[in-house]
């Protein structure tokens, strides 16, 4: 199944939703400035408001946590070293998923908890080397692989950088435009991979 087009595709392109989600979440933190008042989900009468404005008010905590959030999801865009960022990811959105099913949060949990069955789908796909964090011995495949071209590194580093400016920016025009940028990127990025791979099929 891991050489086959559509599995690949499906394992890149969950990557770079994951580390959008953490690196677009991780700049308000970075920034020092409050998630709770943007968000406008939660009010100082629910009890998780006061538990989001102590971690603010740590200040240096809470951009700890938004650079753990930026270097686990820029690692998962990079797909050369997702491996590293999902073991980052894991323990981070673990917590968040905690959270969000202690406190009122509605549908959030919902959401939380995607994101964290897509973490185990992203460690399950890559079991055979991540292993050997519990002593078990590596296997590496010796067959070329579409996610392992450095097109989906490049394509990696232009998303992240489009995800901090889409942040930055308050035009609604400008979104829109980053918004089409991310579509068209996307699509061009499944047509280069569905080539390659069939070269690579070819070929072997």
């Amino acid at each position: 199944m891991k050489n086959k087009t559509l599995p690949q595709i499906f394992i890149i392109y969950l990557r770079y939703l994951l580390g959008f989600a953490f690196v677009y979440a991780s700049i308000v933190k970075i920034q020092g400035l409050r998630f709770t008042s943007e968000s406008g989900a939660l009010n100082p009468i629910n009890s998780a408001w006061h538990f989001f404005e102590t971690m603010y008010q740590s200040g240096i905590y809470w951009k700890f946590l938004g650079y753990g959030q930026l270097i686990a999801g820029f690692l998962l865009m990079t797909q050369r070293y997702a491996k590293l960022g999902v073991i980052l990811f894991l323990p981070i959105i673990l917590n968040i998923f905690v959270i969000t099913i202690s406190y009122d949060f509605k549908g959030t949990p919902i959401i939380t908890g995607l994101i964290l069955v897509a973490t185990f789908i992203l460690i399950a796909w890559d079991w055979n080397t991540l292993k050997i964090l519990i002593n078990k011995t590596p296997t590496f495949s010796t067959k070329p692989r579409l996610e392992n071209d450095i097109i989906w590194s490049i394509i990696g580093g232009i998303f992240f950088f489009l995800t901090i400016i889409s942040k930055l920016i308050t035009s609604k025009n400008s979104f829109i435009l980053i918004f089409l940028s991310f579509l068209t990127i996307s699509l061009l990025g499944m047509i280069i991979g569905y080539r390659k791979q069939k070269k690579i099929t070819n070929k072997s």
